[in-house]
């Protein structure tokens, strides 16, 4: 590709648009409502829209990885947030190590498996 790409911007499905859009804020992500059933939520430049749309499939196989820079610090401040105890269906799962790096995990109230992770250097 010769054009300056911007971003690279996902559509993330929701079970309950309403609960997922308070997790998300929650989260600590930014939201920008584009129209009553999507809003593209950020966090330094980088972002996805959540959409008020659910297909079970996809849902359940959606998957994004979140690199980061520090994995310790970032299963850290997703602990503190307590986010299992506010909302049905999200789980934090621990630090693993890997071959490529170090990575957690979080599943949204839809079931969207995030991956927190970073590379060895």
């Amino acid at each position: 590709m010769q054009t300056k790409v911007n971003s690279i911007r996902p559509f993330v499905g929701a079970k309950d648009f309403a609960t997922s859009r308070s997790f998300y804020r929650d989260l600590g992500l930014t939201e920008v409502v584009i129209d009553p059933h999507l809003s593209y939520f950020s966090s330094q430049g980088f972002g996805f829209y959540l959409q008020n749309a659910y297909v079970k499939d996809w849902v359940d196989n959606t998957m994004l990885f979140w690199e980061v820079e520090d994995v310790d610090k970032q299963w850290n401040e997703l602990v503190a947030l307590d986010l299992p105890s506010k909302y049905e269906n999200v789980r934090l799962l621990p630090v693993r190590e890997d071959s490529w790096g170090r990575e957690c995990f979080l599943h949204d109230p839809s079931g969207i498996l995030w991956h927190f992770g970073e590379f060895k250097k």
